[in-house]
């Protein structure tokens, strides 16, 4: 296995990032390798055993801790199966050593790469092999032979990365091509959009290096001179004593997955072992190192968009085009597009994204153009997208499908099972219109998309997989749906395997002969069945071991928070987390969520992994203890609340509530941290300070080390922190009302502006007076709970809610716009206070008057020219502004006043009182990293720093020694003298 060991590390996933923020994995497996409460000591003992024994023959880490286990009982399935342990091996070495281990105990082994497969096929109860920590790089780029040689655990974007510099890319390309694997390509033989002109995974694969349950090392190529003697030799007797079966047994599609590829052992096909390997989901060996293909990339790609009358007859066009050789032909319906992004599609109700290449821009667009002339007569519309970032929002459109498939118009829920069957292209059309109507015999709904072009489609239904009811006809559609797909010589999978959802119908593809050559041929590989057993061969039942069995029924959680996208469950809000994963993706690109996964690179600390850990904890059985888990409460300490899941995740998980919820309960009754006293109840303490006209006193008590340093050992403050100022007299008294005339507006003197950041309430004053409107502020204090919000004191924040609309009370009932500086507390207002408040009066009115300060102008001063700055910018805008608020009108009004550039999209990684509490230092330092520190230090000469929030001004001076400035103030500098 050391053929490439002298080979250039091309790319490392897991360099560059910071280990911060966690325990050693190894150190922590040692504490609950028995197992949950209840388990039984037979078998608690037994996984010790089993631990043990690997942590003395690994070098990799071994965790058998309930949250390690917790982490992938899922994948983005319907399945769960519940793990003894998780390893993370370090080498080819590493593997071997553990199948030895395992073979020794007789213990099942699961290799699993990012997690995202959707058959079930990346769960196990035995041994989780976890690639994505160490064995996850580019080992070798040949441009020459167009070739690479990667390990098992390398993310597919990072292996197009590598790529790059030479003009070349990896062919296949899911959807989940920022975060999958390519060891679970090769599992699951993935295809992507562009396999109408780069075929599938197994059309890539050149050389694989495996190694038997047993421990055999193999190399599978054409002709299997690198498979071991009497594999190869029983494998050739099986195929050779089938030859018309193997020959015959197989539709002739472009996308058949289903079942092992026997037939590329056939003699006239070379016998090609690695080709015949792909596809296998984990069953038949551990795959540690691969020689994949690579193609030319195009110059320049353009995008014709192409409108339809309905699905039906999208897919009835989509095999027509392929004589133009695109490289992708994909489609989507009405179902899985909102009103926004439809106003930028042409004319129609389902769509073709037609991807044609080029020489250059210039050669593309003119193919693209020919592509819509030819396509005329049949679509409803056509568009033709030059422009790169209208590309990339189109195919985030297509891409997040996955996601925003699993809710559907109304709130229901959707689920996969049969997510990605393929027919012949030239028979798509009349197969959807079949599958349309199969859906409404059983009463389900759902909404098809995906690869046209190859016959392949992907759906989430709505099946009910919560009740036995459900489940029975959750089976009923499945056998009458393969049925279906076999009428129209088809294949159960088309690209995401078999896997626990379909194995068990293979015999309807098949027959019964074939798929017992399936199971014969995995007992050659896996004579004492495993490895992922289960799966595709000898199957287990596709409505058992489902994810939900064993959940909370409806009601049974008390909860703090309405919920109304789910129904008031808790339950439901965390089953919104699908497995699809967008969460760990790491390359910059205008993403916010998850900055401590990005920080850290461990799973427990992605939008997902704190879904699956309160997942876990719902069920009771590898986490226990209810709201009192320990397991979750560190996984989300780690979680900054900074709500970038609430937009960038595709089905809208919104962490940052699901934390302060369980915050809630957790310390319910109980002694809190020290940070939650002193920061969480901020608002108290500034209150307080200023009432006694304190602030002098405490700046320079700040200024004394050993004073600051016992004030942040007693309010759990880390001490690198330095205490940020209070201002010498808050905004609300040394505001005064503008004269003359003008339509009033409400400004909401929040606590970070009011006593922390007053210079920026009397910009916006100032500026707004400019624009024509008279600021005004409330009667008496106001907040908005945010810093009670984000450390779960729900009962304090309610009170401090219903307080401030109280006193907003009046302002509400005449109408006026209620204008909020801090991004954050703008957020609260709009998305937390109706959620935590459902039924108040004026809460609504409340979340609807909320306008940022560059909304308020452009909304109630629609006239007013800003002065002209004339200035480059540097900056972020802030992770509420981007989750909850957007930041169209921020744009439009910084392109008025003539600033140029943009913002860098993230979390500052100060986030209120998180980057200042005890432990978060260094988390908080590598968020900043991430986007805004690099940003700044990359800014043009003379740029001008914004950052319309308190903690990310305030993190760029305590890190860098930069001073920024919210927009407000930027614009008031540059107002004329008054008078």
């Amino acid at each position: 296995m050391e053929r490439h060991s002298g080979a250039k590390d091309v790319t490392n996933g897991g360099k560059g990032r910071a280990a911060v923020g966690g325990k050693d994995a190894a150190a922590v497996g040692g504490k609950g390798t028995a197992g949950g409460k209840g388990a039984a000591g037979g078998e608690g003992e037994a996984r010790a055993a089993l631990a043990a024994a690997l942590r003395k023959e690994v070098r990799g880490e071994v965790d058998f801790s309930p949250t390690a286990r917790a982490l992938v009982t899922m994948d983005a399935s319907n399945y769960r199966r519940v793990p003894l342990g998780v390893v993370a091996p370090r080498d080819a070495e590493d593997v071997a050593a553990v199948l030895a281990v395992c073979r020794a105990h007789g213990t099942e082994v699961v290799p699993r790469g990012g997690g995202t497969s959707i058959a079930g096929q990346a769960t196990g109860r035995g041994v989780v092999l976890d690639f994505t920590r160490h064995m996850n790089r580019v080992l070798a780029v040949d441009p020459e032979a167009g070739t690479a040689v990667v390990q098992p655990g390398v993310v597919c974007d990072a292996l197009r990365a590598a790529a790059a510099p030479h003009g070349l890319t990896f062919g296949p390309d899911p959807s989940t091509h920022s975060r999958c694997t390519l060891g679970g390509m090769i599992g699951n033989n993935s295809c992507g959009s562009h396999s109408v002109a780069w075929g599938t995974t197994a059309d890539s694969v050149r050389s694989l290096d495996v190694l038997t349950y047993r421990g055999e090392a193999a190399v599978l190529g054409r002709g299997g001179g690198g498979v071991p003697r009497a594999l190869r030799r029983a494998a050739a007797g099986l195929v050779d004593a089938h030859l018309a079966l193997l020959r015959t047994g197989y539709p002739d599609l472009p996308r058949r997955i289903s079942g092992y590829a026997l037939d590329e052992l056939l003699p006239e096909r070379g016998r090609d072992w690695a080709r015949a390997f792909t596809g296998s989901e984990g069953t038949l060996g551990v795959l540690t190192e691969a020689t994949v293909s690579l193609v030319a990339a195009p110059g320049a790609r353009v995008l014709a968009v192409l409108g339809y009358p309905d699905e039906a007859a999208a897919a009835d066009a989509a095999a027509g085009l392929l004589v133009h050789g695109p490289l992708t032909v994909e489609g989507m319906a009405a179902d899985l597009v909102g009103e926004a992004a439809r106003a930028a599609l042409p004319a129609g109700a389902a769509w073709l994204f037609v991807e044609v290449g080029g020489a250059d821009a210039a050669e593309a667009a003119a193919r693209a153009a020919e592509l819509c002339r030819a396509a005329a007569a049949e679509t409803s519309g056509a568009e033709v997208v030059t422009d790169p970032a209208g590309q990339r929002l189109l195919w985030r459109l297509r891409e997040d499908a996955s996601g925003t498939a699993t809710r559907l118009p109304g709130g229901g829920e959707a689920w996969p099972g049969w997510e990605d069957c393929a027919v012949p292209p030239a028979r798509l059309g009349a197969y959807l219109r079949e599958f349309r109507g199969l859906l409404r015999d059983h009463g389900l709904r759902g909404a098809p998309y995906g690869h046209f072009g190859d016959g392949c489609i992907h759906v989430r239904v709505d099946f009910d997989l919560l009740t036995p009811g459900g489940i029975a006809r959750f089976r009923e559609f499945g056998e009458e749906l393969a049925t279906l797909v076999v009428a129209h010589g088809g294949s159960l999978s088309g690209e995401h395997g078999d896997g626990m959802a379909r194995a068990e119908l293979l015999p309807r593809m098949y027959g019964e002969e074939l798929v017992g050559l399936f199971a014969r041929f995995k007992r050659l590989w896996d004579p004492d069945l495993r490895l992922n057993p289960g799966v595709l061969a000898e199957p287990a039942r596709l409505d058992e071991q489902l994810r939900f069995t064993g959940l909370p029924p409806a009601g049974a959680v008390p909860v703090a928070f309405s919920y109304p996208q789910d129904g008031g469950e808790f339950p439901a809000a965390v089953r919104r987390c699908v497995g699809v994963a967008k969460c760990r993706e790491t390359a910059a690109g205008g993403l916010v969520m998850c900055p401590s996964f990005r920080a850290t690179g461990e799973e427990r600390h992605s939008t997902r992994g704190r879904a699956r850990l309160l997942h876990e904890m719902l069920l009771g059985e590898v986490v226990t203890g209810g709201w009192r888990s320990p397991e979750v409460r560190e996984a989300l300490d780690l979680c900054l609340s900074c709500k970038g899941c609430r937009s960038d995740c595709p089905v809208g998980v919104d962490m940052a509530t699901y934390k302060a919820e369980f915050l809630h309960h957790h310390y319910a009754g109980r002694r809190r941290p020290a940070a939650h006293y002193s920061m969480g109840r901020l608002p108290r303490w500034l209150r307080a300070a200023a009432a006694l006209r304190a602030a002098p006193l405490a700046n320079a008590a700040a200024r004394v080390p050993p004073l600051a340093a016992l004030a942040k050992r007693l309010g759990g403050i880390d001490p690198r922190r330095a205490i940020p100022p209070l201002a010498r007299e808050p905004f609300t008294r040394g505001f005064r009302p503008a004269p003359g005339p003008g339509r009033p507006v409400l400004l909401f003197p929040d606590t970070f502006t009011n006593h922390l950041s007053p210079r920026a309430g009397h910009a916006a004053a100032a500026v707004l007076a400019a624009a024509g409107l008279r600021p005004r502020l409330p009667e008496g204090p106001v907040c908005c709970g945010l810093t009670y919000l984000s450390t779960g004191q729900l009962d304090l924040a309610r009170a401090q809610l219903r307080r401030t609309l109280r006193r907003l009370a009046p302002a509400l009932a005449a109408g006026l716009p209620v204008t909020v500086l801090e991004p954050p507390c703008a957020a609260a207002l709009r998305a937390d206070l109706p959620a935590l408040l459902p039924g108040a009066e004026g809460a609504a009115e409340l979340a609807g008057a909320v306008r940022t300060f560059a909304e308020t102008l452009e909304e109630y001063a629609p006239g007013w020219a800003p002065p002209r700055l004339g200035r480059p910018v540097a900056g972020q805008t802030h992770c509420h502004q981007h989750a909850v608020l957007g930041d169209a009108a921020d744009r439009r009004l910084r392109e008025r006043a003539g600033l140029t550039g943009e913002l860098a999209a993230g979390c500052c990684g100060l986030a209120g009182d998180f980057g200042f509490e005890r432990g978060h230092w260094e988390v908080s330092v590598a968020c900043a990293e991430d986007a805004l520190l690099p940003a700044v230090r990359s800014a043009p000469e003379g740029a001008l720093l914004l950052a319309d929030g308190y903690s990310c001004r305030t993190q760029l001076a305590q890190l860098g020694g930069y001073e920024a400035y919210h927009l407000a103030e930027a614009l008031a500098a540059a107002l004329p003298p008054a008078g």
